[in-house]
C-alpha cells in the first residue's frame, strides 16, 4: 500500500518564490477591496468596520489547487480545512475523533468500517452531504487522473451508500481507516460542483467551516463563516483573508503592523516575532528530513558503504543550522513525543566518522574514491550540510540541481538525493510510504528491509484502541529502520505568529482547528 507524502520546501527557496509575486499579490488585493469592501480591512484592529472577527492570514502553502483531491495531500490541506470537512479529524493526542461522521464501527472481522453521518449535513451549495456523496469523494480520489490520494486509499475495494451510513468494503483487514481519513486524506467537496474539477479547483464547495467568496489563484481567497457548518457555534471568526506570504523576512513586520494577525513562520523568524510582541505557536507536526539512497546502484548497493554514510551523518548540525533549535534530532520518519518513534531504535547509527571511515576501508575504497551526484530541486542548505559531512570522511558530493528533479525521483531513477515530508495522521501510512516496496519515498523500489511486511500487517490487523498498539506500531517502526534506503536527519515542527487579538489554538499535530478561537481587541 503506498501513500503520497509531499515535498517541503526549503525556507529560503519559499521565499525566493514568493518575492516574486509580490506585484500580483497586490493586484489582487486591490481586486478583491474593489469586489468585497466590506471585507477588506487591512488596518491594525482585528475586526472589520462593520464589527466582525476577522482572520488576516498569510501563508507560506497558499493553496496551488483548491480541489482536495489535487491539493489535499501536502500541507496546503491546512488551509483547504477552511472550505472542506472530512470523516474525522484528530484531536491534541493525535487520535481520531468524529468530525462528518459522529461515529464509526468495523464488523468483527475488520475488513469492513461503517460510518454513521450527522442528520441534515449540507454543502455550502446547498447539496446534502450524505453516504452517497462520501462515496463519490472515495471514488473520486481513487479514479481522478491527477489525484494526489490514490495511493492512500488502496486498502478500500468500494463504498456502499446506505441514507447516513457510509459502508467501505476493504481489500484487507485495516483498522487505520478512521485515522487515514482525517482531514489531510479525505476532505470531501460537493459531487455537483465536482462534477467538473476544473470549476471546483477555480470555486471550491465544501461543507467545513467557511465558504470562498472570492479567489484569486495563487495570490488571496477571502471567506466567510458558514452558517450551516455542523459545528458553526463554536466557530467564532466571521471573516478570513487568506494571502500568499510575501518574503519571509517580510512577515514578521506585517504582522506587527496588522496587515496580518497570522502567519506560518520559518525558524529564523521566530526570534523576531517574539521581539515583536507576538505569539509563536509551536505546533507539533510530522515533519521530517532524510538523505535518500538507492541500494540498487553503486555504490550503495554495499551495506557497508550504507553504513559509513549512516555514521558520518551529524544530525545536530541539522537541527541547529536548519531549525534554529525548534527541532529535534531523529532516525526516524517522526518526532520522539509521537506514539509510532520507537525507543529502541534511538541512535542506532551514532555520529562516528572515525568509524565511517575504517567502513570505507574495509570496502575497499580510499579517500575520494567515491563521487556521488546529490540531486535535488533546488537550492537547499542541507545540501551543502550533507557535502561538508561526507567529505569528512573522504567521500566527494557534488550537488546537482534539477528542476524536473521529481520525475526522476519517483521513477528511482536517481542514486542520491533529499527528502522531506508533512507525513500522515495514519502512522503506518507514513511508515508504508517510505518503507514499502511500492513506496512513493523508498528511492530504492521494490526493495524493503527484511520483516517490514509482516510487521506493518499487523500493525493493520490491531485495533487502534487495543493496550498493545503502541508496541506493535513501535515495532513497524523499528523494522522500516532496518531499510537502507534512508537516512533520516531531523524533524521539526510548525511555526505559528500570531497577534495576541487571537486566542490560543488547540494543539493539535499537524493541523490548525479553529473550534473556540476568537479574534477580539487589536493587533
Amino acid at each position: 500500500m503506498s501513500g503520497r507524502l509531499t515535498l517541503r520546501r526549503p525556507s529560503h527557496l519559499r521565499s525566493r518564490r514568493q518575492a516574486g509575486r509580490l506585484r500580483l499579490a497586490a493586484l489582487g488585493t486591490a481586486l478583491v477591496t474593489v469586489l468585497v469592501p466590506s471585507l477588506a480591512a487591512c488596518g491594525g484592529d482585528a475586526a472589520t468596520s462593520g464589527g466582525d472577527a476577522t482572520l488576516k492570514w498569510t501563508s507560506s502553502y497558499f493553496p496551488t489547487h483548491w480541489d482536495p483531491v489535487v491539493g489535499g495531500s501536502g500541507a496546503q490541506f491546512r488551509e483547504l480545512a477552511l472550505v472542506y470537512a472530512s470523516l474525522t479529524r484528530t484531536d491534541e493526542s493525535g487520535k481520531a475523533v468524529p468530525d462528518l461522521a459522529e461515529s464509526w464501527e468495523y464488523n468483527d472481522k475488520g475488513d469492513r468500517i461503517t460510518f454513521h453521518l450527522r442528520p441534515d449535513l449540507k454543502f455550502s451549495d446547498g447539496e446534502p452531504l450524505d453516504a452517497t456523496a462520501v462515496k463519490a469523494a472515495v471514488e473520486r480520489a481513487k479514479e481522478q487522473q491527477d489525484s494526489a490520494l490514490f495511493g492512500d486509499l488502496t486498502s478500500i475495494e468500494s463504498v456502499e451508500a446506505d441514507g447516513l451510513d457510509a459502508i467501505v468494503n476493504l481489500g484487507q483487514v485495516d483498522y487505520q481507516i478512521p485515522q487515514l481519513l482525517g482531514q489531510r486524506v479525505l476532505q470531501i467537496a460537493s459531487p455537483k460542483a465536482a462534477e467538473s474539477p476544473k470549476e471546483l479547483d477555480r470555486a471550491p464547495v465544501g461543507a467545513g467551516p467557511f465558504i470562498v467568496t472570492q479567489l484569486i489563484p495563487g495570490t488571496k481567497a477571502v471567506l466567510k463563516k458558514n452558517p450551516d457548518y455542523w459545528d458553526a457555534e463554536n466557530i467564532h471568526i466571521d471573516n478570513v483573508e487568506l494571502t500568499s506570504a510575501p518574503d519571509a523576512s517580510t512577515v514578521v513586520s506585517g504582522l506587527r503592523t496588522g496587515v496580518y494577525n497570522f502567519a506560518d513562520i520559518e525558524p529564523s523568524q521566530a526570534d523576531a516575532a517574539k521581539k515583536a510582541g507576538l505569539d509563536v505557536f509551536v505546533q507539533p507536526g510530522f515533519n521530517a528530513s532524510n538523505i535518500s539512497l538507492n541500494v540498487n546502484k553503486a555504490p550503495f548497493d554495499d551495506s557497508r558503504v550504507v553504513d559509513a554514510v549512516r555514521h558520518a551523518v551529524n544530525r545536530q548540525e541539522f537541527v541547529d543550522k536548519m531549525t534554529f533549535g525548534y527541532g529535534e534530532v531523529t532516525n526516524q520518519p517522526f518526532p520522539e513525543s509521537y506514539v509510532a518513534y520507537d525507543p529502541d531504535s534511538r541512535d542506532a547509527y551514532p555520529y562516528d566518522p572515525a568509524k565511517s571511515k575504517r567502513l570505507l576501508a574495509d570496502a575497499g575504497h580510499r579517500a575520494g574514491d567515491i563521487k556521488l551526484d546529490l540531486v535535488i530541486p533546488a537550492e537547499d542548505p542541507q545540501a551543502e550540510i550533507v557535502q561538508s559531512q561526507l567529505a569528512k570522511v573522504g567521500i566527494t558530493v557534488n550537488i546537482k540541481i534539477d528542476k524536473n528533479w521529481a520525475t526522476p525521483f519517483f521513477a528511482k531513477d536517481l542514486t542520491f538525493s533529499l527528502y522531506g515530508t508533512t507525513g500522515r495522521d495514519s502512522a503506518a501510512q507514513t511508515l508504508t510510504a517510505h518503507f514499502g516496496p511500492d513506496g512513493p519515498l523508498n528511492l530504492s523500489s521494490p526493495y524493503e528491509p527484511a520483516g517490514f511486511d509482516a510487521a506493518i500487517a499487523k500493525v493493520r490487523q490491531t485495533p487502534l484502541e487495543a493496550a498493545e498498539y503502541p508496541k506493535v506500531l513501535q515495532a513497524a517502526t523499528r523494522a522500516g529502520l532496518k531499510s537502507e534506503a534512508l537516512v533520516f536527519t531531523y524533524s521539526s515542527p510548525n511555526l505559528i505568529a500570531k497577534s495576541r487579538s487571537i486566542s490560543d489554538l488547540p494543539g493539535n499535530p499537524a493541523h490548525i482547528d479553529w473550534t473556540g478561537v476568537t479574534v477580539t481587541g487589536s493587533n
